[in-house]
């Protein structure tokens, strides 16, 4: 499944509508730490059914304060979270965006 760019609210929220689980990656596009979990996420989505999407943080702000707003979860960059049942059940970020971690967290 390819991975999709998600930048208006209004498409997250056919996103939320479509999809009883799926992954978000919140991405800075200058940051080489956001670089590599982007890398890890392309990886990744090779891997799974779930589907993902991207968040590119400068074209998005909007939205990244939204998800951040509404769902109560501390901005941060990169950041990884899992949506299931519209609800943030986990999240990464920096470092702590790896594949293990995606594998562990979409399985349960």
């Amino acid at each position: 499944m390819a991975i999709q760019n998600i930048e208006q609210q209004d498409s997250f929220e056919e996103v939320l509508e479509k999809h009883d689980k799926f992954l978000l990656l919140k991405h800075s596009l200058t940051c080489p730490i956001s670089a590599d979990a982007e890398k890890t996420f392309e990886r990744y989505d090779e891997e799974t059914d779930t589907p993902l999407y991207i968040l590119p943080i400068q074209q998005a702000r909007e939205l990244s304060n939204y998800i951040a707003e509404e769902f109560g979860v501390k901005h941060q960059s990169p950041q990884a979270l899992l949506f299931d049942q519209k609800q943030v059940k986990w999240d990464a970020s920096h470092w702590n965006i790896t594949t293990d971690a995606l594998k562990k967290v979409d399985k349960d």
